[in-house]
């Protein structure tokens, strides 16, 4: 698949698994560990609205900044984020569980969002995540999924206000979620 560079004030669907399927989160601590890197590394380029971290690979839907709210650095090369992100990642999964190499499949995946509806379609799909690969059977209650920042108080770096405004409200957030869950359900029952 040939890479789309990260372009200011677009949506991109960015997705990764472990390299020959390993798992890139080895323990429970990994999980926070890469999200505070998140933090660090992709908030002063884009607003994140949503992404689940599997065992052995994530989804992040994210939308890169406009030019002008990019930092001074980054402004050209806003891709050196995402480079740093996972380089320090593997870097201290390397160094820590004594292991040598790549820890991700290739680059990261990612895929330009235009389309509204896709949208929608896109953060059910990465919410759903844990349920399609039997994870979980409570999606909404998965630790390391942003459908949390959407349906609690809790405080939140997820940019909730715009996919919100998609879906109107909590009430058809949930509705979207579970219509899609019931959808998902079909689809495995058929396999």
């Amino acid at each position: 698949m040939k890479q789309d560079f990260f372009e200011p004030g677009v949506v991109y669907h960015l997705f990764n698994r472990g390299n020959n399927h390993e798992n890139i989160f080895i323990e429970e601590k990994n999980y926070p560990f890469f999200l505070s890197l998140v933090r660090k590394y992709l908030l002063p380029v884009a607003d994140i609205y949503a992404y689940c971290l599997l065992k052995n690979h994530f989804h992040i839907v994210l939308r890169i900044k406009d030019p002008e709210l990019l930092p001074e650095k980054l402004k050209e090369k806003p891709y050196l984020a995402f480079s740093n992100l996972f380089n320090t990642y593997t870097k201290s999964i390397n160094k820590v569980y004594n292991r040598t190499g790549s820890l991700f499949q290739e680059h990261p995946q990612r895929i330009r969002v235009e389309d509204e509806d896709y949208l929608k379609q896109l953060i059910a799909y990465v919410h759903l995540n844990p349920l399609k690969h039997e994870f979980t059977e409570g999606f909404k209650s998965y630790k390391y999924s942003s459908y949390l920042a959407y349906t609690t108080d809790r405080s939140t770096h997820i940019n909730t206000d715009y996919v919100m405004s998609l879906f109107g409200d909590k009430a058809n957030f949930e509705y979207w979620h579970d219509l899609n869950k019931l959808n998902l359900e079909d689809k495995m029952a058929d396999i």
